[in-house]
């Protein structure tokens, strides 16, 4: 299947003329698609309809869903991707009309009542009465939240073949161990690496790849039995308790209907 790029400018953080204090946007996508660095002027809210989708700063890989969405402060430069089928929609909130949630990108629940909310947002018939009304609901609800689907990248020159290998299959079974052996270092020195740039152990940061590329599964409807088994567990009740113990969340709560 042929894959699409969108290239968008790198804007900086600042005033610019909307029609609305909160635009939104959507767009469903038949082909995979993939965005270059860019930035906006703009404050933006990513979260999706149906389906996950890819937004990425510097090595912070962050996977969108229906229920986790992703706070991108007005001027942070970030691509991302979009498989075939997924629905994505996001939200525009003008510079200057309110304060940013975060001064980095952070995650945001999408509970049900900011998912109505936007939605009536969509409306471009909405008086402006009742839009200004929603907007300022959207405002008073909207909060970072402590859950969100982030992997930090590891960059150096010992630990990119294990990111790569991991990131491509993360079913992979090679243990620390074997890493080590592999590099010709010790196990110590593939543990320290991963400390310093990741920010967690190997098997944490292995968990955490293995949720990401679940919920892509989960959210195109694959059976949780053979997303754990595609993910690397030999169970599906050892797939979920990793999968709460890294996301908070059970795989069921991104399995497409």
């Amino acid at each position: 299947m042929t894959r699409d790029t969108r290239t968008l400018p790198a804007l900086p953080a600042g005033p610019v003329e909307m029609p609305f204090s909160i635009l939104s946007w959507s767009e469903a996508f038949a082909r995979d698609t993939v965005w270059n660095e860019h930035s906006h002027p703009f404050h933006e809210l990513l979260w999706n309809e149906r389906g996950a989708s890819t937004a990425v700063v510097g090595p912070r890989v962050w996977t969108v869903t229906p229920a986790l969405g992703l706070w991108m402060p007005a001027g942070t430069l970030h691509s991302g991707s979009a498989t075939a089928g997924t629905w994505c929609r996001a939200d525009f909130f003008g510079f200057g009309t309110m304060s940013s949630i975060s001064a980095v990108p952070v995650g945001v629940e999408i509970t049900p009542l900011l998912r109505l909310l936007l939605e009536r947002l969509a409306d471009a018939e909405l008086s402006a009465e009742s839009r200004g009304l929603t907007e300022a609901m959207v405002l008073d609800v909207l909060r970072p939240s402590s859950r969100e689907l982030l992997v930090q990248m590891p960059v150096s020159d010992l630990l990119r073949p294990i990111a790569e290998v991991v990131r491509n299959d993360p079913g992979d079974q090679r243990t620390l161990a074997d890493w080590a052996s592999r590099l010709g270092v010790s196990a110590r020195t593939v543990t320290r690496a991963f400390n310093a740039e990741t920010g967690t152990s190997f098997a944490r940061w292995v968990a955490a790849v293995r949720a990401q590329h679940a919920v892509e599964l989960l959210s195109l409807g694959w059976e949780i039995d053979v997303v754990a088994e595609e993910v690397g567990y030999r169970s599906a009740s050892a797939f979920g308790v990793a999968f709460r113990r890294t996301t908070g969340l059970t795989p069921g709560a991104f399995r497409a209907a």
